[in-house]
């Protein structure tokens, strides 16, 4: 049965109270999110199943990375579909999981190779989303027109994934700029549909869908500093 919830109008339609409300529970699912994934991570890695996990993905690099952008695609529209919030919850759990999963073998190389590195890209990425969190929600604009942007710039990356897997050429530097520059984008598009579009009783799936972008952003980020000499 689904939640009375799933009728109500968009949070900006809904008196300050309730939209307050509603933001709140948003960024509170994100902070619950990332601090389950950081869990995940120690738990992973001291009971030394990163390890056995690290070692076969690593050989896998691209496939990695093409699932992970994957992954957080299909977050985001699964976000928008899932009408029960129970059913809202679960897709976020499990997606945080298969986050924390998809992570591992670049942390691990980061903590055998670059001792320090995670500490330096995920202090940027926080410092950059809570930026443009913030841009978006002084400015009040709605970064609605970005979709389009957002959904061709998805299919040119997974297409340069593809082509380097056919190919045998690698995805640089200015691959990974351009890809903390998309995720930016998303941050920006993700925060601003939280203002404006979603619904009061999607506090979740609008969680899961900023959640997704902040860890792409941490991802290349991670991914950019591990290529510095």
């Amino acid at each position: 049965m689904q939640d009375q919830l799933n009728y109500l109008a968009p949070a900006a339609q809904a008196s300050v109270e309730e939209r307050s409300d509603f933001i709140w529970k948003v960024y509170a699912h994100v902070v619950g999110a990332i601090l389950a994934f950081a869990a995940i991570e120690v738990y992973l890695f001291s009971s030394g199943i990163a390890a056995r996990i690290a070692i076969p993905l690593a050989s896998n690099w691209l496939l990695v990375l093409g699932g992970f952008i994957l992954a957080s695609w299909l977050a985001t529209h699964v976000a928008h579909r899932l009408q029960s919030t129970a059913a809202q919850y679960a897709a976020f759990a499990f997606f945080v999981f298969v986050e924390a999963i998809i992570f591992v073998p670049m942390l691990y190389i980061a903590m055998v190779t670059q001792p320090g590195v995670i500490d330096s890209a995920a202090g940027v990425t926080l410092l950059g989303a809570v930026g443009l969190i913030a841009t978006a929600m002084i400015t009040r604009r709605d970064f609605s027109f970005l979709r389009g942007m957002l959904v061709w710039g998805g299919i040119l990356a997974l297409i340069g994934i593809g082509a380097s897997l056919i190919f045998g050429f690698e995805l640089g530097t200015w691959f990974s700029v351009a890809m903390i520059g998309f995720a930016g984008t998303a941050v920006l598009y993700d925060t601003s549909n939280i203002m404006h579009h979603y619904p009061q009783d999607k506090y979740v799936a609008a969680s899961m869908a900023l959640f997704a972008s902040i860890a792409l952003m941490f991802w290349y980020i991670l991914r950019l500093f591990m290529s510095r000499d």
